[in-house]
């Protein structure tokens, strides 16, 4: 009896090998459903721009298919993933059976594998006679792999292609088995009874980024204290995968995102090889070597690689249902703001193409009448006195996030273009980046240095008031405006932990001791104050 149990052991690990080999094969349907969230380079600070030949962000995509599985156990292939996809992240829910293993192909179709994937199998080889321009064919078998050469056996003996000078082309009967011209993701899993179920395949995939863009026009006739301003913002999604996800569901997180995983290096997308055919000896070996006749046109070029041309970018619009469908005029989506956590997620509330190797902008922001502030902004620290000489003031543009202002939405970073209404049309008066602001917080836009305001800070005193002791010195600051209305000038003075202000009614904004001064219309302000260090 111990001996029988000892023959059936070597007998059941030639079982199990050849059971995993024996798993059926199943296809899982094209997706039914599709979400896409995409996240930003977590590298990429503010001001940064996409790199849209190289995007470091990712995305989750969550797929919705249909299998029928068999009883017993099978094997599972979802064609059509991301080539970015992150494998080790892929799960897969709604089978009873689980998951027992996953798979990812190396290989995509192209002419290297598929010649490897024929080898020893029949072809038709196609010549076109350069002398009558009629096409002939035969079969052939495929002798080698695609190393640098191919041969092939004819009835005349082995030759190599595109070796004899004529214009040749191989046909292939079918494609072999693990190939696809799409990346493929696989699991093995059992079910007992088989069926068919609705299954969700989600991952992350390396290749993706997206940013903000804001517009930010500026009222005609503009009063300073009460300015107002029109922002729109657009969402930037950036898809480098060589897949398009139709009919997504697009959503785009903001925030700064942990991320200690090498998404990239993980990714491993597949390879799609290239056929390098070389000519030695040149010709058939049965047939010998062609002696070459003047006349006889060279052999045309192969034919280019397609270039994979990025899309240019696609704005997302929904038209007017109902009675205003006939019009045939576009209303912009407007994407909607969610929590996700500490992060902000924006959701596009109708279906999208996320093209491959492509662009798409979705509105997320459309305010009108903002109210706003236009301040300058003049140093006139210790470490400026000894200059003089009158300086451009900044110019910002403030407002507040919240609803009483027109806002109260997160405002993630993004470049922001200013543009000012005229009587006749609007034009660029400013370029800027803003960093990321949540709801309620104050808003601050440069707008660049001011051509009509000016400061000329010094001191009045004979000494340079840096290291004088206990001893008080004399500053000065002149301030002058050139436009046709009054300005408002923030001044700064220093830090509170480094000196200590007498004469002015100052106060702390942002770690710096300030004051802020009326400037007349076309006119001239000079204020005085005393100013000594904190150490003494």
């Amino acid at each position: 009896m111990a001996r029988t149990a000892l023959l059936l052991l070597p007998l059941l690990a030639l079982a199990i090998p050849v059971a995993a080999q024996d798993r059926a094969i199943v296809e899982a349907s094209e997706p039914e459903s599709l979400a896409v969230t995409v996240y930003r380079d977590p590298n990429r600070g503010v001001g940064g721009a996409m790199n849209t030949n190289w995007p470091q962000g990712f995305a989750m995509i969550s797929e919705t298919r249909t299998v029928t599985l068999p009883p017993g156990e099978s094997r599972i292939r979802f064609e059509g993933v991301a080539e970015g996809m992150v494998a080790v992240s892929a799960i897969v829910t709604g089978l009873p059976g689980g998951t027992i293993e996953k798979n990812r192909n190396a290989d995509l179709l192209s002419p290297a594998a598929l010649v490897n994937g024929s080898l020893g199998n029949r072809v038709t080889i196609t010549r076109t006679n350069p002398a009558s321009g009629e096409a002939a064919s035969e079969d052939a078998i495929i002798r080698t792999r695609a190393d640098g050469g191919l041969v092939l056996q004819t009835q005349e003996g082995f030759e190599a292609v595109r070796c004899s000078g004529l214009p040749e082309r191989l046909t292939f009967d079918d494609v072999p088995d693990g190939l696809s011209a799409e990346p493929i993701f696989s699991i093995d899993t059992r079910d007992a009874s088989g069926g068919t179920y609705t299954v969700t395949l989600s991952y992350l995939a390396w290749g993706f980024d997206w940013e903000a863009s804001y517009v930010a026009t500026l009222h005609e006739g503009r009063d300073p204290d009460d300015l107002r301003f029109d922002l729109t913002s657009w969402l930037t999604i950036l898809n480098d995968n060589g897949q398009s996800f139709e009919d997504a569901e697009l959503m785009a997180v903001a925030g700064t995102l942990n991320v200690t995983s090498d998404l990239q290096g993980l990714s491993d997308p597949p390879t799609a090889r290239p056929l390098r055919l070389t000519c030695y000896p040149i010709g058939s070996t049965a047939a010998g070597s062609p002696v070459p006749r003047p006349g006889y046109p060279p052999p045309p070029p192969p034919p280019p690689p397609a270039m994979m041309a990025r899309d240019t970018i696609m704005v997302t619009g929904a038209r007017v249902e109902n009675a205003m469908m006939e019009s045939a005029a576009p209303m912009a989506v407007i994407a909607g703001e969610e929590q996700l956590g500490d992060l902000k997620l924006y959701r596009v509330p109708v279906p999208v193409d996320v093209n491959a190797q492509g662009l798409k902008q979705v509105a997320f922001l459309r305010e009108e009448n903002v109210e706003g502030e236009l301040v300058y902004e003049a140093e006139c620290t210790p470490w400026n006195w000894d200059e003089g000489a009158p300086r451009a003031a900044r110019m910002v543009l403030e407002t507040v996030n919240d609803e009483d202002h027109g806002l109260g939405v997160a405002l993630p970073s993004g470049s922001v273009s200013v543009f000012e209404r005229g009587p006749r049309t609007e034009l660029l008066v400013a370029e800027e980046n803003l960093r990321d602001y949540a709801s309620g917080q104050d808003v601050e836009l440069g707008l660049g240095h001011s051509s009509q305001v000016f400061a000329a800070c010094n001191y009045a005193g004979d000494e340079d008031p840096r290291g004088s002791g206990a001893r008080w010195m004399d500053a000065r600051a002149t301030l002058t405006n050139a436009n046709p209305h009054r300005v408002t000038v923030r001044v700064e003075l220093g830090s509170p932990a480094r000196w200590r202000f007498q004469g002015l009614r100052e106060r702390v904004r942002n770690g710096q001791r300030i004051i802020e001064v009326d400037v007349p219309a076309n006119g001239t302000r000079t204020i005085k104050w005393k100013v000594g260090e904190t150490s003494s």
